[in-house]
């Protein structure tokens, strides 16, 4: 009988310590122990154990807290395993409606043993790679269309071929784990939970190019990350898969570890690149690219997370079999983290090709309370936002860049029919503002004009011409930034006010928030046929703006009411109103 538990960064936050404590409290002395593992992706769930029986059963039990994992362990030692807390076969369908390679490792091995990685297969691909030699490498990576996962979707197999082409004695490979997208968690579950796929995913990119060197660029905002990378790359070092003539070869490998300071430009690599090299963080033009003058001046090749972690497979299983997955254009699986108001929010990893509708509403159960869904922003804040009639659009590069959004890293931000589309343009764009690093003109100047632009909006102080403005400077900044964030920055902002609107004539013309978010625009009243007079709302009221005599209807000033919501939430009888626009 196996216990593994769910020890990744969401896990640990909701409570693993404790399930963790408690199970061990109940198996000590009987021989068996707690697996920590990385998160499976059932995040919506934690903290989660898998329980693996005798005969090889499993059983995942989720929402665990120190009283319920005691129980747990106390029936499973009987023989019994308990219903309560067990996932049911609806949820279960999150991890069945998904086709893992880069999550396959991630809730099934160890990410502090090397032992359990390679009993799980691991650094079989590593001796293959050898085996074939650079341009056997290269060559499955071209005949499995495998395209970077960071976002642009560049064939992988021209950066390699480019930076092999390249002449000097001293190569590296850089991996992308600047993971800044709000909402985003695919690089940072599988450099916790599966750290040595990545590695191993980069020695043999190492082996095509011929890089000696390879670093990871991670973010200090990713401790336990860090520290399992530190440790793999400590144990890859005592079983002779990393130093010199690795396996007996002639090919010989090392790893650094590089904390970047969470810079959201820092994903574009010329501006990484700027980190690595100790200098502020900022891009550059190209060419010359990477792949002939890169760090200190040295061919690169950078690729991200999720792309090495590809990798592996690829050798091992084939490129034909990998690009047996996918769509003409886009092959293979990609992953993506789901996150906002969908009932089933984690990570999920699927085939190019299926819908938008198909992961929101098939894998990941619909909207939380059953409420319409308005939109999903996808891409990060660098993205855009579909709308509800647009998710049955097949997900790849090119369908969802004529969305107007982008692929992205992976992020899915679901939004439902209370969402203000202003106010989440204006969301995203004071995060890019913010994250600019001010190189160029049109970044720095036009992103902060077009925040100010929609606070004025949000506040009910827009005018006639806004939405056109806005349109302009953004179409402007896409056109002269400098870099790739700056060209995707007004993404957000451009795709509300393509698809959405109505909404911002509301804020400007009507003076209105069709879904009741922008405090500006919004008041509260309490309806007295439907006050009881409890007194609830005025003891939550934090600036007494709500009075009246106990059994009585009461009242709120709004001149004193700042919008808080705490009187509403608290009322148990719905006699407390939201309003926006005319009856304010």
């Amino acid at each position: 009988m196996r216990f593994l538990l769910g020890y990744g960064s969401c896990g640990i936050a909701s409570g693993a310590n404790d399930v963790l404590s408690s199970l061990e409290e109940v198996l000590t002395g009987t021989g068996l122990c707690v697996e920590k593992v990385g998160c499976n992706g059932l995040c919506f769930a934690e903290p989660v154990v898998e329980l693996i029986t005798d005969d090889g059963e499993s059983v995942i039990y989720g929402r665990l807290d120190r009283a319920s994992a005691k129980a747990l362990a106390e029936e499973a030692l009987k023989g019994n395993l308990s219903d309560k807390n067990r996932l049911t076969e609806e949820e279960l369908g999150f991890l069945k409606g998904q086709t893992r390679i880069v999550l396959s490792g991630c809730g099934k091995v160890n990410p502090e043993s090397i032992a359990s990685y390679m009993e799980n297969g691991g650094y079989t691909a590593l001796r293959k790679a050898l085996e074939m030699g650079a341009d056997g490498v290269i060559s499955e990576i071209e005949k499995s269309g495998l395209r970077g996962r960071g976002g642009a979707g560049f064939p992988t197999h021209i950066k390699w071929k480019s930076a092999r082409a390249s002449r000097s004695e001293e190569k590296y490979i850089v991996c992308n784990a600047d993971e800044g997208d709000p909402g985003a968690f695919m690089d940072r579950a599988v450099l916790e939970g599966d750290p040595h796929r990545v590695l191993e995913g980069m020695m043999i990119a190492g082996i095509a190019v011929g890089a000696s060197v390879g670093i990871i660029y991670v973010r200090a905002e990713y401790p336990l990350a860090v520290k399992r990378l530190n440790l793999a790359i400590k144990e890859m070092r005592r079983e002779g898969v990393l130093g010199e003539n690795i396996l007996g070869s002639d090919f010989s490998f090392d790893f650094r570890i590089m904390m970047g300071a969470g810079a959201f430009v820092c994903g574009e690599e010329t501006a990484l690149l700027a980190s690595l090299g100790g200098n502020r963080g900022m891009p550059v033009t190209k060419p010359p690219f990477p792949a002939q003058k890169g760090f200190r001046g040295k061919p690169t090749n950078i690729n991200n997370v999720e792309t090495f972690a590809n990798v592996p497979w690829i050798i091992e299983n084939g490129g034909e079999s990998f690009a047996g997955m996918g769509t003409q254009s886009s092959k293979g699986t990609k992953v993506f983290a789901l996150a906002g108001k969908v009932k089933r929010g984690g990570l999920v990893e699927v085939p190019m090709g299926l819908t938008i509708k198909d992961i929101v509403f098939g894998i990941c159960g619909g909207i939380k309370e059953d409420k319409c869904i308005k939109a999903v922003q996808m891409g990060g804040p660098s993205g855009g936002c579909i709308p509800e009639n647009m998710l049955d659009t097949i997900i790849d590069y090119e369908n969802i860049a004529r969305t107007g959004a982008i692929m992205g890293s992976g992020g899915m931000i679901v939004m439902d029919e209370d969402t203000c589309m202003v106010d989440m343009a204006k969301f995203f764009m004071d995060f890019t503002s913010k994250e600019s690093c001010g190189k160029c003109v049109p970044c720095r100047i036009g992103t902060t004009r077009m925040l100010e632009i929609l606070k004025r909006i949000c506040n009910g102080e827009g005018q006639i011409g806004d939405v056109e403005a806005l349109v302009e400077l953004g179409e402007g900044i896409k056109t002269g930034a400098l870099c790739g964030l700056g060209n995707s920055a007004p993404n957000p902002v451009l795709t509300t006010v393509k698809y959405f609107r109505n909404e911002y004539d509301a804020h400007i013309v009507d003076k209105c928030c069709p879904a009741k978010k922008c405090t500006s625009l919004i008041s509260f009243t309490i309806r007295e046929d439907m006050c009881k007079g409890c007194s609830l709302c005025s003891k939550k009221c934090p600036v007494g703006a709500i009075s009246g005599v106990v059994k009585s209807p009461f009242v709120i000033d709004s001149d004193k009411c700042i919008r808080c919501s705490q009187c509403l939430d608290s009322c148990k009888f719905g006699a407390i109103e939201k309003i926006s626009g005319e009856g304010m």
